[in-house]
């Protein structure tokens, strides 16, 4: 059964959109259908780079949160993929709580996945406490370790916040980082990652050593993301 997925973790610049596209692109890989949304009203990177998939969507406004159920409810073997922009957990929460979004996606048989997106910083800690804090029992949660915004997560991995979230049964994902250079062209010419693999000619297209490390690295990413996307 599909499930509604949404990407945060509070901060700017953790790599949200990053694991947006990249979860998007498992899909679309592995034709699992889905339909996008981005909380972004500034850069919208999730809009940028699949614009066929994923739609804006108002974090401070019930009627258009409402929609993101509602569609689900409509179409239930879709998943929902929702791209959190920084500061919207407040938001978020009082909808929630108004709404019993537990309860109305527990009556349909789906459920909320939060993935919270960190880079190592203490900030970026403190912020998986208080989702945890935020949404308790009633949602999954999958605590995303983006090595490409931090070098070492030990003092995550020894935290009473990963703690709390491991009793109500959060899982941890590591993101491994991309190379610079290609990740910078990619982000630059707002490329897909299938083109960024498959496009060998044209503005921003990869040369052939580097389409093979996207390849590479897209190949052990989702490896990762499999257990809780596509499980057994």
């Amino acid at each position: 059964m599909a499930n509604l997925h949404f990407i945060g973790g509070e901060k700017g610049g953790v790599g949200k959109s990053l694991l947006a596209r990249v979860i998007a692109q498992y899909l679309i890989d592995r034709k699992i259908p889905f339909v996008g949304y981005d909380t972004d009203q500034s850069h919208g990177s999730f809009r940028r780079f699949y614009a066929d998939f994923a739609s804006p969507v108002l974090i401070d406004d019930f009627s258009s949160l409402d929609q993101v159920i509602e569609k689900l409810a409509e179409e239930p073997d879709k998943h929902a993929l929702v791209d959190l922009a920084a500061q919207t957990l407040r938001h978020l929460k009082i909808w929630s709580d108004a709404s019993a979004m537990s309860e109305i996606l527990a009556e349909n048989q789906h459920r909320a996945v939060f993935w919270h997106v960190m880079d190592d910083s203490l900030d970026s800690l403190a912020t998986l406490g208080d989702v945890v804090e935020a949404f308790g029992p009633g949602a999954s949660y999958v605590v995303v370790f983006n090595h490409g915004r931090g070098s070492t997560f030990a003092h995550v991995e020894d935290s009473p916040q990963l703690e709390t979230a491991k009793n109500l049964g959060a899982q941890v994902v590591n993101l491994q980082r991309l190379h610079e250079a290609s990740m910078r062209k990619i982000d630059q010419h707002s490329t897909s990652f299938w083109a960024a693999i498959n496009r060998s000619d044209g503005p921003g297209a990869l040369g052939l050593l580097e389409r093979q490390r996207v390849k590479v690295w897209l190949r052990r990413t989702y490896q990762d993301l499999e257990p809780i996307l596509a499980p057994a």
